[in-house]
């Protein structure tokens, strides 16, 4: 026993000791659930009480690491949802987390909790890690892990519950409801397919390439039906009277095509010809960074693609679009081709390293030096984005924009899941330790109060924020809970609601309500110690 409490003594032995044991706990399943990462923080509490404790240097690089892979990762699709229909999820995550805050500042003044422990509770109710890093900043009080560690468990399941029995409860059907209710995903600037047949004689007889449909902006032509035939739509496949085309963009562009060429009407036929549809990942280093026009693929592969998807929306395809990992492509060919297109897409090429330290490096050292800059607000004093929220700022502009100067933040795409669970656990470590210390005085005083705070503070935004998607917004069950996921920062909860139904649906909601979700939390858990 001497000899073990000698080893832990050293501090990098303490630090794979404790990260070892977490990751341990953290990947043990109880009916499905996990603690995940959350189970470092447990462990690390555990070391703390026994008075063990991991460096703040090292507390603060895993936070910087972890805060700047999140805002590189949520900078593309949390602004770009501003400017789409997307805006309505982020609404609704806003509003959860001002539920949650107004809660937390009710919760406090019931039970006479400190403002640290407080914040700690709602950023725990809200899953958030990012939150608790912000309120460690805010309050410089290690009392802010110890009520996210009481809260956080709650949170978890009471969310995973909620999504699975609501639709029971209310005897829906998810399907059905879903096809009734608004459908914020598509949006009037959502590709459409339609089948044109081709009636006007000055058509006949002439490829697609002379009769330059690329006027048309944004319609492409996916394949030609003659008869019962299927023909790859390619730049010198001849049309002709009769022909029915299969056209895919926005409506005001197919109206005008239907217009010069022909009339609208329903398809029905056989597919004798196997021309296939196909939705490809963008996944290959190789093809990050480029665009449709420069990889000519109905040119050299014989492939057309007809439309784009980003961040769960889908668009219609624009040749200049630039390419990022987790893109989807529609397709279409026959499946051979498709086939070697799909290897272009998802091919890998090893490389010696995938993280630029030199872009990495500044990224930190300029959100640092931005978290130092004190702002005054009105009637409210001074407050400063500290070591968490200047690198998540400067991270989600240079993430939003990808390139800035010498600073390469889509090179990090393939490595940023890495930093981000390396900076994670780093800081949990340390976050842990530090609250461990005070661990078991803090349970003894508050006692009680530190449960039921933690349990309203997740009940209460669970119910107003679907209730507000559901009445408010006019939101789908399902999207209603996608969202409500997305605004609590709960992946369990996501991983329960596809359970329900088989769609893209939820993961669509949760995807454009996350980003916003995870930035208000941050922001929240720094003004509230204004408020408390």
């Amino acid at each position: 026993m001497d000899l073990i409490i000698s080893l832990l003594d050293e501090p990098l032995l303490l630090l794979f000791v404790i990260l070892f044991i977490g990751s341990m706990l953290g990947q043990a399943k109880v009916k499905g659930l996990s603690l995940g990462t959350s189970g470092v923080l447990l462990v690390a509490m555990l070391f703390g009480h026994f008075g063990y404790q991991i460096s703040a240097t090292v507390q603060n690089l895993g936070l910087s690491l972890f805060i700047v892979a999140v805002g590189l990762q949520a900078g593309p699709r949390f602004f770009r949802m501003m400017r789409s229909s997307g805006l309505v999820f982020g609404i609704i995550g806003l509003l959860i987390v001002l539920v949650a805050a107004v809660t937390t500042v009710v919760v406090s003044k019931l039970f006479g909790l400190s403002p640290a422990l407080s914040i700690g509770l709602m950023t725990g109710a809200l899953t958030s890690t990012p939150g608790l890093a912000a309120a460690l900043q805010a309050t410089n009080d290690p009392l802010a892990s110890v009520g996210y560690g009481i809260a956080y468990p709650f949170g978890v399941l009471a969310v995973v519950l909620f999504v699975q029995l609501l639709p029971r409860m209310l005897k829906i059907d998810l399907v059905k409801d879903l096809h009734q209710t608004v459908d914020p995903v598509r949006n009037e600037r959502s590709p459409e397919v339609i089948t044109i047949e081709v009636t006007n004689p000055s058509i006949n007889k002439h490829t697609l390439k002379e009769l330059r449909f690329n006027q048309y902006k944004s319609v492409v032509i996916s394949r030609v039906i003659r008869g019962d035939r299927n023909i790859i739509a390619l730049n010198d496949t001849v049309i002709l009277q009769g022909d029915r085309l299969v056209a895919v963009g926005l409506r005001e562009d197919l109206d005008q095509i239907c217009n010069d060429i022909g009339r609208e009407v329903q398809a029905h036929f056989k597919n004798s010809d196997h021309v296939k549809l196909r939705k490809v990942v963008v996944n290959s280093e190789e093809m990050i960074g480029r665009n449709l026009r420069e990889l000519e693929l109905r040119r050299t592969y014989g492939v057309t693609v007809t439309r784009m998807e980003r961040g769960g929306f889908e668009f219609n395809q624009n040749s200049k679009w630039r390419m990022e990992r987790g893109d989807v492509l529609t397709l279409v060919s026959s499946e051979d081709r498709l086939n070697d297109v799909e290897k272009l897409f998802s091919k890998n090429k090893l490389t010696v390293t995938n993280v630029h330290i030199f872009s990495l490096s500044l990224i930190l050292l300029i959100g640092i030096v931005v978290g130092m800059i004190p702002i005054h607000l009105p009637q409210l004093g001074t407050l400063t984005l500290g070591v968490a929220g200047g690198p998540l700022f400067v991270a989600l502009l240079i993430g939003h924009f990808g390139k800035i100067g010498p600073i390469r933040a889509r090179f990090f795409q393939p490595s940023n899941q890495v930093i981000r669970d390396i900076g994670l656990v780093l800081f949990l470590a340390g976050a842990g330790t530090t609250a461990g210390q005070g661990l078991v005085e803090v349970v003894q005083r508050e006692g009680l109060s530190l449960i039921l705070g933690g349990a309203f503070i997740t009940v209460i935004p669970i119910f107003v924020g679907f209730l507000l998607a559901r009445k408010l917004f006019q939101l789908s069950v399902v999207h209603s809970l996608g969202a409500l996921c997305g605004g609590l920062t709960s992946t369990p909860g996501l991983g329960a609601v596809n359970q329900l139904i088989d769609s893209d649906d939820p993961s669509i909601a949760y995807a454009a309500a996350y980003p916003f979700a995870l930035i208000f939390v941050a922001i929240a858990a720094q003004l509230l110690v204004f408020f408390l």
